[in-house]
């Protein structure tokens, strides 16, 4: 297994370590690489990302992923939607767990209002949403196949947008061609639903910013998006990250959360079927939180350092 670790900026350069020592205490045996990329790069050479760190990751069998920071720059190109386009990362998987609740939020993840396709003109911006019939339905079947004994909730606006009217005649096809249960939540009101009860909820299926939205809402079930992890998967490769930002108001103090990093690296090996080692990092976490150690945006007083040192002493 050869693994792309890939810390980006901010308090990824923090975080990501931490995760990548957790996979390394239980897979030794693999290749870890590191990839630069990101807005110090683009700083130091003009380019966020280049032709090598594109093959880099290409050659990846899993990448490992922390945070970028996208200044409001037009010359600025996200990196991460370039990743998400080039290697196709068609499906981003977000899992939020609690006390009673266990959901998973799914959006699709190259195209909507995150397609690239921008434009300006004097006195105004255009982005244009883009939504496929292809995109809609692989991403609806991806989602309906995470489905275990609930039910598929289709997130749209199909009252008011032609675009979600589409996504949501594929989705209900797809779940339908797979004997999946499902029901359909205007976008605004499940945000509100899902704060109040999640355990309503098991996969929810969406378009790219919706998603993004809603899964960003969810965090305040479980303590912020400091504990949030996720996949970006396709076809061919496997992208794993924390939800939330480079969070440069806090960068280099030593305290940013590596729960969602830790979390990531989970999902990393549950994808490529190493369920008993994802099992085991989850309960490490839950442990080290469950004895008070956390990291102050819980309320805590542990360092990052200190949190996963704290995480690997139960992974023995």
């Amino acid at each position: 297994m050869r693994v792309a670790i890939v810390p980006g900026d901010g308090i990824g350069r923090e975080v990501v370590p931490v995760a990548e020592d957790v996979l390394r205490r239980l897979h030794p045996e693999w290749e870890y690489f590191p990839v630069e990329l990101g807005f110090g790069r683009w700083e130091r050479c003009g380019a966020a990302i280049g032709a090598e760190e594109m093959r880099a990751l290409r050659d990846a069998d899993a990448i490992l992923f922390g945070a970028v920071t996208t200044p409001p720059d037009p010359d600025y190109q996200s990196v991460l939607l370039q990743i998400r386009r080039d290697l196709d990362l068609y499906a981003n998987v977000r899992p939020v767990k609690g006390p009673g609740f266990a959901l998973t939020i799914v959006r699709e993840n190259t195209e909507g209002l995150y397609s690239g396709i921008e434009w300006s003109l004097p006195g105004s911006a255009c982005t244009l949403r883009v939504v496929t019939e292809t995109g809609s339905r692989r991403i609806a079947r991806y989602a309906a196949g995470l489905v275990r004994g609930g039910r598929l909730t289709i997130g749209t606006k199909a009252n008011v947008l032609k675009s979600d009217t589409l996504f949501r005649r594929c989705a209900v096809e797809e779940a339908e061609a797979a004997g999946t249960a499902w029901e359909e939540r205007y976008i605004d009101a499940l945000c509100l639903d899902v704060l109040m009860h999640p355990a309503r909820y098991d996969v929810i299926v969406t378009t790219n910013i919706f998603g993004d939205i809603l899964s960003d809402v969810a965090g305040h079930l479980v303590g912020g998006l400091g504990t949030l992890p996720s996949a970006n998967i396709g076809d061919a490769h496997a992208f794993f990250e924390p939800v939330h930002g480079s969070a440069p108001d806090i960068a280099g103090r030593g305290i940013a959360n590596p729960v969602a990093a830790i979390r990531s690296a989970a999902m990393l090996l549950n994808h490529f079927g190493y369920t008993d080692g994802a099992a085991a990092v989850d309960a490490a976490v839950d442990a080290v939180l469950a004895a008070g150690v956390r990291t102050p945006d819980l309320g805590g007083a542990a360092t990052t350092a200190q949190f996963g040192a704290a995480v690997l002493a139960r992974l023995v």
